[in-house]
């Protein structure tokens, strides 16, 4: 009937590919024993091994500082004044923002996320709206 016959692969079905490939791109058949393919003997570079040091960036480091800044920020807005609470997340944010730019690439860690600017641009914007909303809500009674 021309109706697909589950199990079967043909030559169109995507997994009949993947079969016929091993690890890394290589052909399925370099791992057997005896087989032709392992007449050359395939050789992994070893990498060396560095001694992993926790955060392993200074920009690591400087994250969870300001995660904790803005943390500080939520738990006083949510249990006090509201706008002070804004105010600390901000600050926290323009901090991240200025890390972030002044930071080489290799050492901002996870404040690394876009490019350079944008990643700045965003932190900057955010800061911004945060203190303008805190500065423009009118006091309530």
């Amino acid at each position: 009937m021309g109706l697909a016959q589950p199990g079967r692969r043909r030559s169109d079905d995507p997994r009949d590919a993947a079969g016929q490939r091993g690890l890394h791109g290589r052909e399925a058949g370099c791992e057997r024993e005896g087989s032709a393919l392992n007449d050359e003997p395939h050789e992994t570079p070893e990498l060396p091994e560095e001694p992993r040091r926790y955060p392993s960036t200074i920009g690591g480091a400087c994250y969870i500082a300001v995660l904790l800044v803005v943390g500080v920020g939520l738990v006083v807005a949510a249990a006090s004044d509201w706008r002070v609470g804004l105010r600390i997340m901000s600050g926290g944010l323009l901090v991240a923002a200025a890390l972030r730019l002044g930071l080489p690439e290799k050492d901002a860690g996870m404040l690394a996320v876009r490019h350079r600017f944008l990643d700045v641009g965003i932190l900057v914007a955010v800061a911004v709206g945060l203190i303008l909303l805190a500065g423009s809500i009118p006091e309530q009674g």
